[in-house]
């Protein structure tokens, strides 16, 4: 066996997240669109810099299937210039506000680690996710905020911290380590009273290309949380390096990656492109029914 089961009892099967007054249903496996209303993101910087062209983009997204919109407004990307927590805010504030009111019924995320800026963006507009990519790592009162809020928090495994990630990161068991890591943060969230939690095994964020690849190989295994899996790894380096790409050529190949996490037990997508992977979808619960 690959690890030792922690507290298999404790952990219950969610197939649902409460959000806005609303269900999720991940039953079926949906769709999150990425929204970088950043400068200097990896793969679209500078595309979506005004509300007017993030909001357009946003729109089009929902038209193609996604089910969640995922505003970044602070680049996590290796060796990322430092924002300040109010540069992010006055980024991610007004899309935000301008989203809810032309997409009222849209679920949101906010691709955040600092608490602060997660709870004047839900003051504003209503209830979001939280996507931490520190997993409560970088701001002592992440979990405080969201247990205060009760609003779906995406905990994402990390080593070290954006600026420090990629340089050297060590494992002696990497799918061990970070499972581990996240059981550690899902028992304390549930011991605050927090209802819905997502899992990211983090890919790309302290992990070296091998790492990366040997812990999406084990996907199944962190079936043992019985919580949400999402699984986040469009046009990444741990492609693009491989292939000897670019992010710009890396469509094909995440495609294939989205596939095969869904076999894994992937119930959310957190991609760029939203219809090739709504379409690896539909495909793979197409197969499911003959499978039966």
């Amino acid at each position: 066996m690959l690890f030792e089961p922690v507290d298999n009892n404790y952990f219950k099967p969610k197939n649902t997240l409460r959000c806005n007054g609303d269900l999720i249903d991940l039953s079926k496996p949906v769709v999150m669109g990425i929204l970088n209303v950043t400068p200097d993101s990896f793969y679209d910087g500078g595309c979506y810099e005004t509300t007017e062209k993030a909001v357009q983009h946003a729109g089009e997204m929902l038209s193609e299937g996604a089910a969640i919109i995922d505003i970044g407004a602070c680049s996590t990307r290796p060796g990322a210039k430092e924002v300040t927590a109010e540069e992010e805010l006055s980024r991610l504030l007004p899309v935000a506000v301008e989203i809810r009111k032309q997409f009222p019924d849209a679920v949101l995320s906010l691709d955040t680690f600092r608490a602060g800026v997660a709870e004047k963006v839900i003051d504003a507009v209503g209830d979001c996710m939280i996507n931490d990519i520190s997993g409560g790592t970088l701001d002592e009162k992440m979990f405080e905020v969201v247990a205060r809020l009760q609003v779906p928090y995406i905990l994402m495994h990390i080593q070290g911290t954006p600026k420090t990630m990629q340089q050297n990161p060590v494992y002696q068991d990497v799918t061990k380590e970070v499972i581990r890591f996240l059981s550690e943060k899902v028992y304390r969230l549930h011991e605050m009273g927090v209802c819905d939690v997502i899992i990211d095994p983090g890919f790309g964020f302290g992990k070296t290309v091998d790492h990366n690849y040997e812990l999406f190989n084990n996907l199944d295994a962190f079936r043992i949380f019985e919580l949400p899996l999402l699984v986040g790894i469009s046009r990444k380096s741990m492609i693009y390096k491989y292939l000897g790409s670019v992010p710009e050529e890396s469509l094909n190949a995440t495609t294939v990656l989205n596939t095969l996490a869904l076999k894994g037990g992937a119930n959310i997508l957190r991609v760029h492109d939203v219809r090739p992977a709504v379409e690896a979808i539909k495909i793979v619960e197409q197969l499911k029914m003959f499978s039966k």
